[in-house]
Parts: structure tokens; C-alpha cells; sequence
């Protein structure tokens, strides 16, 4: 049996040789900075889902009917006000407004022979050659005369007003947001043609329940929601408050009208909104708690929190968000009050991929 002679010097270089690289592993971990999820039982607001809509919005139509000849515009189009939209086959209106007016020529010069002659009768009246009945007879016939041209004259105007509605043009300035039609297809009265509206006055639109306190819906204690703007932008003081006079009858709400200041980029008709309301402090929700904004993780559909566990390992956990006011953001479900979460997302996701390995 062979025995090996370890010199204490030979130990303690082994020794520095085991424990160096771990302390240096150690010393590389990333420092994970958490935050404690502080309840909310305070929160005194509640949310209703709501869209954006323009204000004035405008389905154009055609009044008459007409190929398409010439379509000036397409979806995402700015227009100002009298713009050329769209032109329709006009010639059977313009050919029956000529014929109008050459009406209108014939029965001015009818007019103007009956005046001379009623000129004429009256001077023969007043050196007695012709009867009363005579002048009165040529006074009919001028008047008469007379009535018809301005009844041709109403139905050229008439006619040309035909030929007009064939040019149809932008109502007021605006976005063209849909294009119903392409060229050569046919106009009837009444058919959609485009879409536009005003990108300067959009409102969001939403609905809450008729139990809902509506005493304190006013602008300084309103606010919206938009989601899909930056997260610096996503909360919206509006201009005006309204809520309709009238309930739906279907859904037993009131319809929320909430103005936006002008001026929102990103902002357009249709986009998902929140309007949140002041409610009653009993009405509050006692499960909302509040985290830091800066610790919300967004994915595709998907926000979520890593939450530290009790092991100290941070795991990614689906929540529900709600408003972010202060650098702080609402969490309505998926975390409770006093639980721990990552504030910096990439951090802890590297953490979390260290600890699989």
C-alpha cells in the first residue's frame, strides 16, 4: 500500500484551486431589485370598456345614379374641404339640362313678343281704338307667358342640380377611411361610396350600468385608457363629460360620451379604451394591489410580473392590469397584496433562464 506525502503548501493550493471559481461564479450573479406589492383597498375608481370614435363621421353616398368615372381618393387619404372625391358618368344630366335651357331661350323670346304686343295694346287702349276687354286680354297672355318662363327656368335649375350631384366632393377636411367602390362600378342614390372623418375632434364612447354613481363624473375625476398608445401617454384627460339622457333598453346602460383634447398621434377610430370612473369607497376593490410600472412584462398578448417565489427565484405570472398613474400601474388580478416582484424584467428573466440550466 502506497502512502502520498501532502505538503501543507500542496493543500492550500488545491483548496484555492475548489473554492476561487465558485466564489467568482457567485460574484457574477446578477443582484435581483424587488419591490413588495402594496395592497389598494384604497382605489376608489372602476373601469368600463369603451372605443374611440370620430365625432363626425361621414358615410358619403351618391343622390344620383351613374357609372364611377374617375375615383380621386383612396383609404388613408387627407382631404380638405370641397375636395374631388369621386366623378360620375353626368352626360344624360348635362344633355337634359341643354334641353332646359333651350326651353328657357324659346319661352324668353315668346315673352318678349307678348310683352311688346300688351305695350302695343296698351297704347291703342289709351287713344280708345281697342276695348278694355282687349288689353285685359293681352295683359293674361303676358302674365301668362310670363309664368312660364320661370317655371322653365325652375326646371333648368333643377336639371343642372342633377348634373352637380354627379361631382361629389369632401364635406368638410378629413381622413378617408374607407373606399367602398372602385372605378367603373355603378352608382345608385343611397349607396355607400367612402367614409370619412375628422381626425381633430375623437371622443371614446362607452357604457356602464344605471347603478352606476354618476354624481361624480366630471372631468377633473375622469380619466381614460388607451392601451395601445405609449405607456407615457396611455392616460387621457378628457375635454367634456356627457352621459345620454336616454338608457338602451337591450342593456340596461347609460352610453358615456368622454371628448379627447385634439392632437393624440397613434389616435384612430376604433381603438379598444377604458374609461375610468370615481365609484363609492365600498364599491372599491379590496384584491387590487400596486406595483411599480417599470416591473410590468408585455409579450405579444400577454402582460405579466415576475413575482419572486420563496426560494428567491423569480417566475413569470400572468396579471391583469389596470391604470397607471405615478410611475405605479393597478394590478386587478394574478398577485396579492405583499408578495414580491422583479423590477427589472430582463434581469430576472435571465435569472430565471440561470436557474433551468
Amino acid at each position: 500500500m502506497k502512502i502520498y506525502r501532502i505538503e501543507r503548501t500542496q493543500v492550500a493550493s488545491l483548496l484555492l484551486m475548489i473554492f476561487i471559481p465558485a466564489i467568482s461564479a457567485a460574484a457574477t450573479l446578477p443582484v435581483l431589485t424587488t419591490a413588495v406589492a402594496e395592497g389598494g383597498g384604497a382605489t376608489q375608481t372602476a373601469s368600463y370598456d369603451g372605443v374611440v370614435e370620430a365625432v363626425r363621421q361621414t358615410v358619403i353616398a351618391a343622390q344620383v345614379t351613374g357609372a364611377i368615372v374617375a375615383l380621386k381618393v383612396k383609404a388613408g387619404d387627407r382631404v380638405a374641404a370641397g375636395q374631388l372625391l369621386v366623378r360620375l358618368d353626368a352626360r344624360a344630366a348635362d344633355q337634359t339640362a341643354a334641353a332646359s335651357q333651350a326651353q328657357v331661350n324659346a319661352a324668353r323670346a315668346t315673352l318678349d313678343v307678348a310683352s311688346k304686343d300688351f305695350n302695343r295694346q296698351k297704347q291703342l287702349f289709351e287713344k280708345r281704338f281697342i276695348s278694355q276687354a282687349a288689353l285685359d286680354q293681352a295683359e293674361a297672355v303676358y302674365k301668362s307667358t310670363e309664368a312660364q318662363v320661370a317655371a322653365q327656368i325652375a326646371q333648368t335649375a333643377a336639371a343642372r342640380s342633377q348634373s352637380d350631384f354627379a361631382v361629389i366632393r369632401a364635406p368638410y377636411p378629413g381622413i378617408v377611411a374607407d373606399v367602398s367602390v372602385v372605378l367603373g362600378d355603378m352608382a345608385l342614390p343611397g349607396r355607400p361610396l367612402l367614409t370619412i372623418y375628422d381626425p381633430g375632434a375623437l371622443r371614446v364612447t362607452a357604457y356602464i350600468p344605471q347603478s352606476a354613481d354618476t354624481k361624480g363624473v366630471s372631468i377633473d375625476r375622469v380619466r381614460v385608457e388607451i392601451p395601445a398608445l405609449p405607456a407615457q401617454a396611455r392616460m387621457v384627460v378628457p375635454t367634456n363629460v356627457q352621459i345620454l339622457p336616454t338608457a338602451d333598453a337591450s342593456t340596461q346602460s347609460l352610453q358615456l360620451r368622454l371628448d379627447l383634447p385634439a392632437g393624440i398621434k397613434q389616435l384612430i377610430p376604433g381603438m379598444f379604451a377604458r374609461a375610468w370612473l370615481p365609484v363609492q369607497p365600498a364599491a372599491a376593490s379590496d384584491n387590487t394591489v400596486r406595483i411599480p410600472s417599470k416591473a410590468v412584462v408585455r409579450r405579444a398578448e400577454m402582460t405579466g410580473v415576475y413575482v419572486v417565489n420563496a426560494d428567491g427565484q423569480p417566475v413569470l405570472r400572468q396579471v391583469r392590469i389596470g391604470r397607471s398613474i405615478n410611475n405605479t400601474t393597478e394590478i386587478l388580478t394574478g398577485i396579492s397584496s405583499g408578495e414580491r416582484v422583479a423590477t427589472d424584467p430582463q434581469m430576472a428573466a435571465t435569472v430565471a433562464g440561470n436557474n433551468k440550466k
